[in-house]
């Protein structure tokens, strides 16, 4: 599952824009000399089918770059011939371009990179993203009236244990919560031009958007911090272990009436619990990218690092770029944010469901931190024994009499 997992979010990411430099290197050039060399009816339908194509052509038919660069100097325009070389190098970024403040960032007049981008924000992202939110919703929905709730086999004993402190449990609402909030202004601002505009009107969207990029941008850092406590509390009960093939094997006993012995956290909660971690940090890097706008590149050298490994090669998407511009850094960080928000919301979805209508007795853990014994005994035997030795030790030191 994680691998199958990585491999569905780098192929998305990978989609990102990328088509144009995960083609073959050396594509068939068509033949120009009817045009002088110019370019083709071909040219623009390969572009607009996607295909890989050399446009050196254009690119390098920028003239004299310094008369092209010193058109600013000139009274009036240098001529129709002039005009197209000077925009061929503006947007091939071969122009010399001097700006006195904004640094690399200002030197990009024309970056084709944006419209692929929004093409796929505005195509794929939403298409494949809301799929599959509504599946997971649908399946859990299917699954609940195949399955119906997991019960407490055992008769409740009346005796509790503490299953989380105060401060695991606020620790984990400010978690839940703040990517509750997080999921849902990202999904407006993704969805709103598309959902609530034709409906509400631009005035009524615009003003969601104002506030849904406040309160991202706000929360954020809670989720950020919350995620950092969530790991250095539970990353040691999180370790996997032999038990954790018992589950697998038995499906938790969700599937079935036999429930496998399990520690503090069971195979499936570890798997919400790295899920979370490291899908999470990856959002919470990407964010910070997205909250310092070219202060944090990561893609180029992350570009570097994967073609090293094979992988975009054994996955057939060739050699990534390692030289991006600043912009086109912040467009794959936001696709990027927006591609594992959407896996990890799928994810959580699930947990709901399992801490609320899928499991009895399951919500009380994190509700109240106390859960009936009988649904311990159940769920997580080892570590219900471990907790009623603990007690029995300290009972023993203080001359108490232990509750059976």
């Amino acid at each position: 599952m994680p691998r199958l997992i990585f491999v569905f979010v780098l192929k998305l990411a990978l989609l990102c824009g990328l088509s144009a430099y995960a083609q073959d290197a050396n594509p068939v050039a068509p033949d120009r000399s009817a045009t002088g060399g110019a370019q083709t009816l071909e040219d623009i339908l390969a572009r607009q089918r996607g295909e890989a194509l050399d446009d050196s052509f254009r690119s390098d038919a920028t003239g004299n770059p310094e008369i092209a660069a010193g058109i600013d100097q000139q009274l009036g325009t240098l001529g129709g011939q002039s005009d197209p070389e000077l925009w061929r190098a503006l947007r091939y970024n071969s122009a010399d371009i001097r700006v006195s403040a904004g640094g690399d960032v200002a030197t990009v007049l024309v970056q084709d990179g944006g419209m692929n981008w929004l093409s796929f924000r505005a195509g794929p992202l939403r298409q494949y993203g809301g799929w599959l939110l509504l599946g997971t919703i649908a399946a859990l929905a299917v699954f609940f009236l195949l399955r119906g709730r997991v019960r407490v086999d055992a008769e409740k004993t009346g005796r509790t244990v503490t299953r989380f402190a105060f401060v695991e449990r606020m620790t984990h609402w400010t978690l839940a919560g703040s990517f509750i909030l997080l999921g849902l202004t990202g999904l407006l601002t993704l969805f709103g031009r598309v959902a609530i505009q034709p409906y509400l009107g631009k005035d009524v969207n615009s003003v969601l958007l104002i506030g849904s990029k406040w309160i991202h941008n706000s929360v954020s850092w809670a989720f950020m911090l919350a995620l950092i406590l969530v790991f250095v509390m539970w990353v040691a009960h999180n370790i996997p272990n032999k038990l954790d093939l018992v589950w697998i094997k038995q499906f938790g006993g969700i599937i079935g009436k036999k429930h496998p012995p399990a520690k503090k956290f069971n195979a499936g909660q570890k798997v919400i619990f790295w899920s979370v971690i490291l899908f999470g940090a990856s959002i919470s890097v990407s964010g910070l990218s997205l909250l310092f706008p070219f202060e944090l590149p990561l893609f180029a050298k992350t570009f570097a690092l994967l073609n090293d490994t094979g992988i975009p090669q054994w996955l057939g998407y060739g050699v990534l770029p390692t030289e991006l511009a600043p912009q086109e850094e912040m467009q794959l960080a936001q696709l990027w944010h927006a591609i594992v928000a959407f896996v990890l919301m799928a994810i959580i979805i699930a947990h709901i469901y399992i801490g609320t209508l899928g499991m009895e007795g399951a919500y009380d853990a994190m509700g109240s931190g106390e859960v009936d014994e009988a649904w311990a005994h159940q769920h997580h035997s080892i570590w219900l024994e471990e907790v009623q030795e603990k007690e029995r030790a300290k009972a023993e030191n203080t001359g108490a009499t232990p509750a059976e």
